[in-house]
């Protein structure tokens, strides 16, 4: 137990750290308008250690206090569901339940604040890295989320961690922003479907207005006195996006990159597109440091991106270390006698290079 805790405390702690708070999602739709959800997980530091769970039907969970013992909130997956999970299988960053609903953690640094801990309230109590798994364990919508929300306090269970916000999407469509902001929580509609990091979620589509100038394809040719004016190349028209690696410059090339991106005939289709779509936000490693000695030895600040496919029950992934897309399809999974798993995601930290044979 002790080591578990010692695992715990590191992960939450390093989440403090200013170059572990990056994380971009995205939503888009076929032409058919079933959704398909996606978001990037970021950690400069170090490699974590990533995992996807499965969670069987009944499978008892219980909340992390902040003193490192497991006297929390007990709750029992009424649905079953699979998630990508961090240094703790408990620790569920994005993932889905067998009826669509899916979730996921965003680190939100400096503006949220939660409830404080009080013994008495344990049994009440979910740790902020254990609300994803909450959430699918319990709810089969939004609205039921909602109304089960007073019922459970949501905690940090290290006060050097950042705080987090979170993302909830129905197979309609419908998405929801989490934030507890003065120790308020605070339940945003979001129709754009674009999430980042701090400010807070409100701030983030009013200053979307300051890129209404933007647009798609290309700026028309003009003239200046006796000079002809043309632009240099295509895309002329987003010419002024903002291309750093902030929250806010992120959310807003994201709202741009998913606006422009045409509807598709079929899911697989779109869920490759949101794959390319979220290469344009990975975050090369040696950026987030002002020494060079301390960047670690690892390919990509970037470490998992994350596809879901709502209607069709299956979660995406690919990794730092191995960008081939691979494929859990909940429906070849009997979520009332399959096992609990949790099963690293790379059996290798090294790209596998296929070479091509001349003859």
């Amino acid at each position: 137990m002790k080591k578990v805790f010692l695992c715990v405390m590191m992960m939450t702690s390093v989440l403090s750290l200013e170059y572990a708070q990056a994380c971009t999602g995205i939503t888009l739709q076929t032409k058919d308008s079933m959704k398909v959800t996606a978001r990037t997980i970021e950690w400069a530091a170090e490699p974590l250690n990533a995992m996807y769970v499965v969670v069987p039907r009944g499978q008892k969970q219980r909340s992390w206090l902040p003193d490192g013992t497991l006297r929390g909130k007990s709750f029992v997956a009424e649905y079953g569901y699979v998630g990508i999970a961090v240094e703790n299988d408990a620790f569920v960053m994005d993932g889905i339940n067998e009826v669509g609903l899916a979730a996921g953690l965003f680190y939100f640094p400096e503006y949220g604040e939660y409830v404080a801990y009080k013994d008495e309230d344990k049994l009440q109590c979910v740790s902020d890295m254990q609300f994803v798994a909450w959430v699918l364990s319990t709810c089969a919508t939004i609205d039921e989320m909602i109304a089960l929300l007073p019922t459970i306090r949501v905690i940090g269970i290290d006060s050097r961690a950042s705080t987090v916000h979170w993302r909830v999407t129905e197979p309609s469509g419908r998405q929801v922003v989490i934030e507890i902001i003065d120790q308020q929580v605070m339940i945003h509609d979001n129709p754009l479907g674009v999430l980042t990091n701090s400010p807070e979620f409100k701030w983030h589509l009013t200053n979307l207005n300051n890129y209404v100038n933007l647009a798609s394809g290309s700026i028309h040719q003009r003239e200046i006195g006796s000079l002809d004016l043309k632009a240099f190349g295509g895309g002329s028209g987003l010419h002024g996006l903002p291309g750093d690696m902030t929250p806010p410059s992120r959310f807003v090339r994201a709202a741009f990159f998913q606006s422009t991106a045409p509807r598709l005939d079929k899911p697989e289709q779109t869920v490759v597109q949101a794959f390319h779509l979220l290469n344009n936000f990975d975050i090369p490693v040696g950026i987030q440091f002002t020494n060079s000695d301390l960047v670690p030895d690892m390919p990509s600040a970037t470490q998992i991106t994350i596809v879901t496919d709502l209607q069709n029950r299956r979660l995406y992934y690919r990794t730092m270390y191995n960008s081939k897309i691979r494929c859990i399809d909940m429906h070849t999974i009997d979520f009332d006698r399959v096992e609990f798993q949790a099963n690293p995601l790379e059996n290798s930290r090294e790209e596998p290079i296929e070479y091509v044979e001349i003859y």
